[in-house]
């Protein structure tokens, strides 16, 4: 058994304090998915642009 004393806990009483209530609630319009739709044409045709002028410039480069 052991010789220290036991120490007789008591319970805590930290307590949270309520969240303030929102001033005014603001909504967050989402973008537009015409937006996302034409980002994505033109990323697509300025990657196939890139391979293009690669294609063609490797192509005249190894002609000669």
């Amino acid at each position: 058994m052991s010789k220290k004393q036991t120490v007789e806990l008591r319970p805590s009483k930290i307590r949270r304090e309520p969240p303030a209530p929102a001033a005014q609630k603001l909504t967050v319009l989402p973008d537009s998915p015409n937006r996302d739709t034409w980002t994505v044409v033109i990323g697509v045709l300025l990657f196939a642009l890139a391979i293009n002028i690669i294609i063609f410039w490797t192509s005249d480069f190894t002609s000669h």
